[in-house]
């Protein structure tokens, strides 16, 4: 008798088990569960759709040729059975079976398996506030609440959204919603967007071009409930404000979806998912689990996480099919790499960032480094901005955060193929980057940010970050000593400080004693990218200047204040 495996999810995890273990094996009964009414969706598009760069939904629900992926094709095309509308109740591992509910019926069946698969996936994180039940309230997760909230935006005639999160997913509704010509109000509770990605300053540079095109965030406020009229939506409360609105998207986060396996007694890891081992098994050796809803390894940490991503489910379910046909593979775990597109700019992060690294108890330093996706002189080229972090000991790379106009996939993709292969510094800066002027410049903005980071570890570069920057700058002990030409100073400059002195850096061999006669002040050099913020330092030191640092990123990697005209 063929093997019976079991399928409860059919949407990423699920459905690639399924398709790749039937190609594996021609004889195994394959059947997949699925609570909702469609499978094999690709609900990471949806916010393109609000936005009017995907015209048509089946696009997420459709094969490119047209084909509904629905019970039949599966059946048809792909050779096992898909059952939606079919909630799994129960799992008895003694008698490995499973008690279904056939919601449509409203009977119950038990059904068997020699192995069960668990793709359960997440849930959105509902808010328990008043007024939570309000219509109009939605946490765009599922097929059918988006096709909701985009007839809610007609029907209503929706001109003000507030979105409660500034993740990803909140980021992407932020940039769709504006591309209707909505007023977007984004509420986040922590002190900057996109935080389990960015660092401050990071993240404070992707804020500015934001907040230009006029979406209004609310950073480090707490919603506190929703007001609301005849039932629907009104206004979100913060503990700082009323914020009117007549459709409300809450992306605060997702929990895996775990209560089957825990009601099973399989054991639940420390992050809150289902535990797993490297090879996709649960506690029970019969019982994979993958996607959402299981458990990952952290390479670089080796600690356990939670990453909700379609592009690891996707890699869950072939490791799992692969197993299943008894290969032994291994899943190394993931680095939480991360992407999005927020109006004409992008943000990417792969491994580490100041937090992790700190909980893992990592002493690191790091770096911000400007400059451009290909030579500036080629038309398009576009702003890159890459930080990188690395571990002082061993300079091994243990994470990067790249945000701009142009380039970042690229970057960030490239950083993540390097991490995950235990890539050094020195590694990064030997890496044979493709080179062309329409692509790149000779030395990579990656390679360019693992010499500054070396120079600085190694003590050759005495750098300060610029969120530090921003309150030091305040402070008159310190002078910042800006060595771009006087036209680049007329026209933008740090604002703010309290000490400040145009010194070109052509002047300085000859002309910094004079403007700057005392060799214990504490200098901060600045440019346009901070190369000749570098040389600068160096020249200064030189001359026998003790105090004397370059800000990272300069004029380019600076998210604050700005001024411009003649300096009073």
């Amino acid at each position: 008798m063929s093997k019976k495996v079991l399928i409860i999810g059919g949407v990423a995890a699920g459905m690639k088990t399924a398709s790749r273990l039937r190609r594996r094996d021609k004889d195994v009964q394959i059947t997949v569960l699925e609570r909702g009414p469609q499978v094999s969706y690709g609900a990471c598009g949806f916010p393109y759709y609000i936005g009017g760069d995907v015209k048509d939904f089946t696009s997420f629900t459709h094969t490119p040729q047209g084909f509904a992926r629905d019970a039949e094709f599966f059946k048809n095309v792909k050779g096992f059975d898909v059952l939606t509308g079919h909630e799994a109740l129960k799992i008895d591992r003694t008698k490995k079976m499973v008690t279904v509910l056939d919601k449509a019926s409203g009977t119950q069946k038990e059904m068997a398996y020699d192995v069960l698969v668990l793709g359960t996936g997440s849930t959105p994180v509902r808010l328990p506030v008043p007024g939570a039940e309000l219509g109009g309230i939605h946490n765009f997760w599922f097929p059918w609440e988006t096709l909701m909230v985009k007839e809610e935006m007609e029907a209503y005639k929706v001109t003000d959204v507030v979105i409660v999160g500034a993740g990803l997913i909140g980021m992407e509704l932020a940039e769709a919603f504006h591309k209707q010509g909505l007023t977007v109000n984004i509420v986040e509770m922590q002190d900057r967007i996109l935080p389990q990605m960015l660092d401050l300053e990071i993240a404070d540079l992707v804020k500015k071009p934001v907040e230009k095109a006029g979406i209004k965030l609310y950073l480090g406020e707490k919603t506190m409930g929703f007001e609301g009229k005849d039932g629907r939506v009104t206004a979100v409360k913060t503990d700082k404000r009323t914020i009117p609105a007549q459709l409300v998207i809450v992306a605060v986060g997702v929990r895996p979806n775990t209560e089957l396996a825990k009601d099973a007694g399989l054991d639940i890891g420390p992050s809150g998912a289902i535990a797993v081992n490297e090879y996709l098994q649960t506690s029970d050796p019969a019982i994979y689990a993958g996607g959402d809803c299981a458990e990952n390894t952290n390479i670089l940490t080796k600690g356990k996480m939670f990453a909700p991503m379609g592009s690891t489910a996707n890699k869950h379910g072939r490791v799992i099919a692969d197993n299943i046909c008894g290969d032994g593979v291994k899943y190394p775990g993931v680095l939480g790499t991360g992407i999005c597109q927020i109006l004409n700019w992008q943000a990417g992060s792969t491994g580490l960032n100041e937090r992790t690294a700190t909980a893992a108890g990592i002493e690191f330093a790091s770096v911000v480094v400007p400059g451009f996706d290909r030579l500036g002189y080629m038309p398009g080229a576009q702003r890159v901005i890459v930080k990188l972090l690395a571990d002082v000991k061993t300079q091994k790379v243990i994470g990067a955060q790249v945000v701009g106009t142009g380039g970042v996939d690229k970057r960030v993709d490239a950083l993540a193929t390097a991490l995950t292969f235990g890539a050094t510094l020195e590694d990064l800066s030997n890496i044979d980057f493709a080179y062309a002027p329409p692509f790149n410049g000779p030395i990579d903005n990656i390679a360019t940010a693992a010499n500054v980071l070396m120079n600085k570890i190694e003590g050759r570069l005495r750098s300060i970050n610029p969120k530090d920057f921003k309150e030091l700058r305040k402070n008159d002990e310190y002078t910042l000593v800006d060595v771009r030409s006087p036209g680049e100073f007329k026209a933008n400059r740090i604002a703010g400080c309290t000490n400040m002195i145009n010194l070109p850096l052509g002047t300085i061999r000859g002309g910094a004693e004079t403007a700057l006669p005392d060799k214990d002040a504490k200098l901060v050099c600045s440019c346009q990218i901070n190369l000749r913020g570098y040389e600068a330092e160096t020249m200064l030191r030189a001359l026998g200047y003790k105090n004397v640092q370059s800000l990272e990123g300069s004029m380019s990697g600076w998210p604050y204040e700005t001024e411009s005209g003649e300096k009073k």
